[in-house]
């Protein structure tokens, strides 16, 4: 059995479109839920992020209130890693030891723990983010970049601009 484990940088192109959006949404819509693992802090970094593209003008009020909405739902679909004293030491020992920032440290962290309770699964380490990709590999995790992913197959012309729109799309 296999888990995606998405990282902030990743997590948030569920709500918001960004390059690798559509790659994400084709590699997440037949993964059950369950086999979906976030940190338990990943909805609050990808609220932070929503809000800070509104107040900065990237997107109009309505579609981050749009985008906070499905944020809500789609977090508690999801498998959370609680911070736990195992997440928070695992996170310490790669401040240690590669040169990542705290928050980044922390979704590595809540990802190995995962691993861990896991054994025997494989988790693929889902991030935007090349520093953490690359620590994710050193930890011996398969990574991936969405935005690195294969182009999905282009919409049918029979299928509007509307409904080819991925649930989230914030700038809508």
């Amino acid at each position: 059995m296999s888990f995606y484990f998405l990282e902030a940088t990743a997590f948030a192109k569920l709500f918001v479109r960004e390059p690798g959006t559509d790659a994400l949404i084709q590699l997440m819509e037949p993964v059950e839920d369950n086999r979906k693992l976030i940190s338990a802090v990943t909805p609050l970094e990808v609220y932070a992020a929503i809000r800070r593209r509104e107040r900065t003008g990237q997107i109009a009020p309505e579609a981050a209130a749009a985008a906070l909405e499905l944020l809500r739902i789609e977090s508690a679909r999801m498998v959370q890693q609680p911070l736990n004293p195992g997440v928070l030491e695992a996170a310490r020992q790669l401040l240690d030891r590669t040169a990542l920032r705290w928050p980044d440290a922390l979704q590595l962290g809540s990802a190995l723990v995962a691993r861990d309770m896991f054994p025997g699964a494989g988790i693929t380490f889902v991030s935007a983010s090349a520093p953490l990709l690359e620590a994710a590999r050193a930890e011996g995790l398969d990574a991936i970049d969405p935005a690195k992913l294969p182009a999905p197959e282009a919409v049918p012309e029979t299928v509007s601009a509307k409904e080819a729109d991925p649930p989230g799309n914030a700038e809508s």
